[in-house]
């Protein structure tokens, strides 16, 4: 639709509906049967699932016309989410989060969370990798593919 804005290197499946305004960074990746609705912003590397839904009103009703309170959902560089998700319109997806196949976001996600279930919660953390973080008692993770370290500090990650 008019208004969006694509980066470069981006990889869009069959049957996948782009809206006004939306605005997907570099490198992302929308697999088939995605509609990314007016509101939504990905940031570079994001990496949108099979038949992942995203929604734009809170309350929709067929014969109220809410297009004037669409609302904005923010997903950071590196965040993947599965096939079947839904995320709910108003929140931020962290840096690097990993949302399971079939999760429903109705929440904002810390950066490198592990969310599954309905309504989602966090299982974990995962790294930039998209692999599970084993933490020590000293509260550090080695990813197993990169060995790229991870500190875990008040329910916080950040990169060592």
């Amino acid at each position: 639709m008019t208004g969006c804005v694509l980066g470069s290197n981006c990889t869009i499946g069959q049957n996948v509906f782009v809206g006004n305004g939306v605005v997907l960074g570099n490198k992302v990746k929308v697999q088939n049967n995605v509609s990314i609705y007016t509101g939504v912003v990905c940031e570079d590397e994001v990496f949108l699932g099979p038949s992942m839904v995203f929604t734009n009103v809170i309350n929709p009703r067929s014969a109220i016309e809410r297009k004037n309170l669409f609302m904005q959902t923010l997903v950071k560089k590196g965040a993947s989410i599965g096939a079947n998700a839904t995320i709910v319109c108003g929140n931020e997806l962290g840096e690097f989060c990993m949302i399971g196949a079939g999760a429903v976001i109705t929440k904002s996600v810390k950066p490198y969370a592990l969310m599954m279930g309905n309504p989602a919660r966090q299982k974990g953390w995962v790294s930039e990798y998209g692999h599970t973080l084993h933490f020590s008692p000293e509260g550090k993770a080695t990813c197993p593919e990169s060995s790229e370290q991870y500190q875990l500090k008040n329910d916080a990650i950040s990169k060592i």
